[in-house]
């Protein structure tokens, strides 16, 4: 059982907010097929999208990967009104181009995101999906997810 998490990543974007503040590290494992998006800093809805849409167009080939890690643990803010956006948008173009799971590591602010149950919820139709509060445990979890 693998005890740490990888470390053979491909940095594909450290995207900054438009104060020039860390927003999001987007890092690609092509071993495990997976990209890990660290979130820092406080988000908003409209730094949420952005930022996934910016992801979008990193793509290789333009697929998506397989596995997905949103790691929040490092932020905070609610940004339940991009729910929508990420649920009836994203999402789906998402899952036709290749996302098979994904697991999201929760922010300790309590006042993060409320909506993200109903989120899960209406994506299991779609994919594996789960909610952790520590990114080993989502990784491992995600590992497990479309082989």
């Amino acid at each position: 059982m693998l005890l740490s998490l990888p470390t053979a990543a491909q940095r594909l974007l450290a995207l900054p907010d438009a104060h020039g503040a860390l927003l999001a590290e987007f890092d690609y494992f092509p071993a495990h097929d997976t990209l890990w998006v660290r979130w820092h800093g406080h988000l908003t809805p409209a730094a949420v999208v952005e930022a996934t849409s910016v992801a979008i167009g990193l793509r290789p080939n333009g697929l998506a990967p397989r596995r997905l890690l949103s790691d929040q643990s490092q932020a905070s803010g609610d940004w339940s009104e991009a729910m929508p956006w990420m649920q009836y948008e994203w999402l789906p173009g998402a899952v036709r181009h290749g996302l098979r799971a994904m697991a999201f590591v929760l922010s300790a602010d309590p006042t993060g995101t409320p909506s993200y149950p109903a989120f899960v919820a209406d994506a299991q139709r779609l994919m594996a999906i789960a909610m952790f509060r520590d990114a080993l445990g989502a990784w491992h979890w995600l590992q497990q997810q479309a082989p």
